[in-house]
Parts: structure tokens; C-alpha cells; sequence
């Protein structure tokens, strides 16, 4: 029997796959409990379809992620921070920071959980940083820690 996943199936598939089972499991077990439907002609045509426009819409994304790794690569990010004597900061710069830094100077939305520093910023100085675009596109870039 084929059947087409609602939800996320530990060690059958995940939600929107189109899955192989027994006869017993999917009307006993899968259907019931809301787990997945039977596999129609028209079902597996919609869900085709879906397939489709998620590709679509993520070949999109990265192109436009692309364009975004090729503006910012190699470009030199500013941020003000308070600072004591000999360059030492009260406190660090965090990747919530560098992401309004990146926003606001370039223009380009980040999410803070996509930046990766390799050391903790606790000083002036300038840094390298990764920026993850898009699975698989990544941008590396600088930042300059000024004092404020």
C-alpha cells in the first residue's frame, strides 16, 4: 500500500513523502492516528505538484543568496562597542550584534544563529567571520571592533 506522510515517521520518512508500507500498518496504524493518508492518482499528482514549487521556490532562495555571498564577500563590518583601557571590552560582541551591524550598514537580513565567529570578541581588533547564507552558501567576511 503507498501512502503519503502528514508527519514525521520515526524509521519510515518524513511529513509529504510518498512510503511503501504493509496493508495492516497503514489502515491500522498510520491512517488512523492522522499519520499519513492513502496514496490516490490525484493525491500523488498534488503532492507532485508541491514538490515542485518547494523546488522552485528554494532554487530561488539560493540564487538570490548568491547574489548576497558575491556583495558581501571580503566586505569589512564596523562595530562599536564600549571599551576599557588596553583595548579590553566590557563584555563581548555577539552574533546578534554583527547581524544588526551587517543589516545596517549592507542592507542584507541576517539571522544571528547563521553567523559563525571561531573566537569569542573581547578586544578591539579585527576578526574574520562566516556568514551562512543558504545551505551551502557561505560568505566570509571581516569585523573591525571600534571602541565607542
Amino acid at each position: 500500500m503507498k501512502c503519503i506522510l502528514l508527519e514525521d515517521v520515526r524509521k519510515l520518512g518524513k511529513k509529504g513523502e510518498l512510503v511503501e508500507v504493509s496493508d495492516g500498518y497503514g489502515r491500522n496504524y498510520l491512517i488512523p492516528r492522522g499519520l499519513a493518508e492513502e496514496a490516490t492518482k490525484e493525491k500523488i499528482a498534488e503532492l507532485r505538484q508541491k514538490e515542485k514549487a518547494k523546488k522552485a521556490k528554494d532554487e530561488k532562495a539560493r540564487e538570490e543568496a548568491e547574489a548576497s555571498r558575491k556583495y558581501l564577500q571580503g566586505k569589512n563590518v564596523k562595530v562599536r562597542a564600549s571599551a576599557g583601557e588596553k583595548g579590553k571590552l566590557f563584555g563581548s560582541v555577539t552574533s546578534s550584534q554583527i547581524a544588526e551591524a551587517i543589516e545596517e550598514q549592507f542592507k542584507v537580513k541576517v539571522n544571528k544563529k547563521d553567523i559563525k565567529v571561531d573566537e569569542q570578541i573581547k578586544e578591539l581588533g579585527t576578526y574574520s567571520i562566516l556568514v551562512r547564507l543558504f545551505q551551502g552558501v557561505e560568505a566570509k567576511m571581516n569585523i573591525t571592533v571600534e571602541a565607542d
